[in-house]
């Protein structure tokens, strides 16, 4: 394909079902659901792990959390593995950064030719209290979710207008610039990441006795995920009045995300720029909002490990949509072939491949995992698409198995029912070709027991507290 231009535009929290163009009827996402017509979207896109932290490592470095060890959201990047970032700035190319990273610090280098504005982890350490394992460390911040639902402006709504603003003002200064390189734009948004707070003009857009409840209400009758709901209680503040409020602010803010990502693409097509620049969407996880009495991220349910993923540009089919499974860690060679920046020795054995490939009907043959060793989990969990097949694997527990093409609502859990056996030890074997489970469960958890004690030992991680979400640029952390 030829050489172009990435805009790369993430956001964070993102429920992929909740688009227009991903057929939810409510919702209104006008410029999001243009972006699709233009492109390709993918139905079964997939997070490398539904929490911020080692998903964005495993973005950035197209490995998977087990292979770098970012397991939680106090082991965030540092630039120390190369980067899709670091290829296009050492070909030459500019790679400028604006927005929430999650990263340790900009003063390591992450591979940005700049970085403008961005969010990284609280004070470079992130969520300590989130390594405290066996048993999961109470959080003290789980009322404030359901209190603060509702209209309004947060640090965050803040935060993601000066984004758009700044993101619409490089793309001025560059087609002034009339670079003879073709450079990336990744501009990071916040929302629709909790705290639920919607601008009141898109929160109004949803009626609450029209937003929809949740279809599943009772939790998983499964340890690991009771552990799970157990310590991130979120929804013991819920009545159906509270849930209807977060769901409208949700949507508001999904709403208001798209607003923003419309003054991103207005300001490339006032430019002239749009014509040589692929536009890619895509969210780092996404959010349960009450599904099965679980809300935030953390789980394999698809409402929190599916991710909304549309690809623009020259070449990428307009219009289509791929069922295909794939996964952010083929955002590293899709960005750097439509760049035509030179690949490196060092990457030939990423497991990533090319979205416009696969959008154009490419099959590659592998599964798609994702993984999760973080704030609740009592031990390291693996999920992996395989064709129709979900399969979940618990270290040490049973396992979880779901038919997405049958049930695409995972009500039905398979790996309860004797007739599925064979099909549950199919999967095990292919998860077990990309690593050993309770391996990587034992030394992620063998990790954060050493980075425990390097920050004090237990009792002091357990002082800090627990502070909610990251606090948007300029904005005091609330620990509780």
């Amino acid at each position: 394909m030829p050489a172009q231009n990435v805009l790369f535009i993430l956001s964070d929290e993102h429920q992929r079902d909740i688009l227009g163009c991903y057929g939810d009827p409510l919702v209104k996402t006008p410029n999001l659901d243009a972006l699709a017509a233009r492109g390709t979207r993918f139905t079964n896109a997939y997070t490398p792990c539904p929490i911020c932290v080692p998903a964005r490592a495993a973005l950035a470095t197209g490995r998977h959390v087990h292979e770098t060890g970012h397991w939680d959201n106090a082991h965030p990047y540092h630039g120390e593995v190369p980067s899709w970032h670091h290829r296009l700035r050492e070909s030459g190319r500019n790679c400028t950064l604006i927005g929430k990273l999650h990263f340790r610090s900009a003063d390591d280098d992450n591979g940005f030719t700049e970085e403008i504005m961005p969010l990284h982890v609280l004070d470079g350490l992130g969520d300590l209290l989130g390594m405290v394992r066996n048993p999961p460390a109470p959080r003290g911040n789980m009322p404030a979710l359901a209190h603060e639902a509702g209209p309004g402006e947060s640090s965050y709504t803040r935060y993601d207008r000066s984004i758009a603003d700044a993101a619409a003002d490089w793309l001025r200064k560059q087609a002034a610039a009339k670079s003879d390189k073709p450079w990336a734009l990744f501009v990071s948004f916040v929302l629709p990441h909790f705290p639920l707070i919607a601008p009141e003009d898109f929160y109004n857009l949803y009626p609450l006795d029209q937003v929809p409840l949740p279809k599943l209400t009772r939790a998983p009758d499964h340890p690991v995920l009771q552990a799970m709901r157990q310590c991130m209680n979120y929804a013991d503040y819920f009545d159906e009045a509270t849930t209807r409020r977060a769901i409208a602010a949700y949507y508001g803010m999904v709403s208001f995300l798209d607003h923003n990502i419309g003054r991103v693409l207005q300001a490339l097509e006032e430019t002239g720029l749009a014509q040589n620049t692929s536009v890619i969407y895509t969210s780092d996880h996404g959010d349960n909002l009450g599904e099965r009495d679980l809300w935030g991220k953390s789980v394999m349910y698809e409402e929190s490990v599916a991710v909304p993923l549309i690809v623009t540009g020259q070449g990428v089919p307009e219009n289509a949509v791929c069922a295909t499974p794939v996964t952010l860690l083929d955002i590293f060679p899709t960005v750097l072939e439509a760049t035509g920046t030179p690949t490196h020795s060092v990457d030939a054995d990423l497991v990533g491949h090319s979205l416009y490939a696969i959008a154009k009907g490419a099959e590659p043959a592998r599964a798609i995992l994702s993984e999760y060793h973080a704030a609740g989990s009592i031990t390291g969990t693996f999920m992996l698409r395989h064709g129709r097949w979900k399969y979940v694997h618990f270290a040490g527990y049973r396992p979880q198995l779901f038919d997405l093409e049958a049930d695409p609502g995972e009500t039905r859990d398979l790996g309860l029912e004797p007739a599925y056996a064979d099909t549950l030890a199919a999967c095990e074997r292919e998860l077990r070709k990309i690593c050993d489970p309770e391996a990587v469960s034992a030394r992620a958890f063998a990790d954060q027991a050493a980075s425990i004690e390097a920050h004090g030992g237990l009792d002091k991680v357990m002082a800090r507290g627990d502070f909610g979400y990251t606090p948007a640029p300029g904005q005091k952390p609330a620990f509780a």
